[in-house]
């Protein structure tokens, strides 16, 4: 007789802005206010490109919009705004996505390892890690802990599965946005897209659902 623990996944590997958490929107409330602050109005178009990215790219988009050419200091200084600001905002109150929160135990009390893979900064992602629960976590990798091979390049998932001591393409990566998911995809990993506020095209080892209700680890067996 097979073992039925055989097809489990050997890690699962979670999102937070937008999978997790509903903070795409309050990261809205500092990028519109900066993008102000300079002078100019953040299109929704550059809005969503930033969906999924770290903040060095995020800046460089920013900037980009309202028509200026940053110095590095202007860089900096931005993202030095940029991230008080968010702090604040999160410290107000973070949403949860609809079923995340039940998922994420449903998973954890399964036994099967887990990290947290974020494009968030570690200060942030600690703030965030308050509403979340670090315990629910056995790794976290965070957006300023890649060496700048952010996603949508593979690498915060191939360290996340490194530091689990598992492999990339034997774990189930949680998504929301096109960046993210090609990270994950990327890494090896089977994806369970749930998207949020970009639409995520269909593509290779990846399979959608509507909302994280209902998830646990048989639902990820399956995929």
């Amino acid at each position: 007789m097979s073992d039925p623990a055989a097809s489990n996944p050997l890690g699962v590997l979670w999102d937070m802005d937008g999978t997790l958490l509903d903070s795409e929107k309050l990261w809205d409330i500092p990028l519109y206010e900066y993008a102000e602050k300079l002078g100019g109005t953040l299109s929704l178009e550059t809005r969503e490109r930033m969906v999924g990215t770290n903040v060095p790219t995020t800046m460089r988009l920013l900037f980009a919009d309202v028509g200026i050419e940053p110095s590095a200091d202007d860089l900096a200084d931005g993202a030095a705004w940029i991230s008080r600001r968010t702090e604040e905002v999160f410290r107000a109150g973070l949403p949860w996505r609809p079923g995340a929160a039940e998922a994420l135990r449903a998973v954890r009390a399964s036994g099967v390892p887990m990290a947290l893979v974020t494009s968030t900064e570690r200060a942030l992602t600690e703030v965030a890690l308050d509403t979340i629960g670090r315990d629910l976590f056995d790794v976290t990798v965070c957006g300023d802990e890649v060496d700048g091979l952010n996603k949508p390049l593979p690498e915060p998932y191939l360290k996340a599965a490194r530091l689990l001591g598992v492999d990339a393409a034997s774990c189930v990566a949680i998504e929301d946005s096109p960046t993210g998911v090609a990270a994950a995809v990327a890494a090896g990993c089977t994806v369970l897209v749930v998207p949020c506020d970009v639409e995520v095209e269909a593509g290779e080892r990846r399979i959608f659902r509507d909302s994280l209700v209902g998830v646990d680890l048989d639902v990820l067996k399956a995929l």
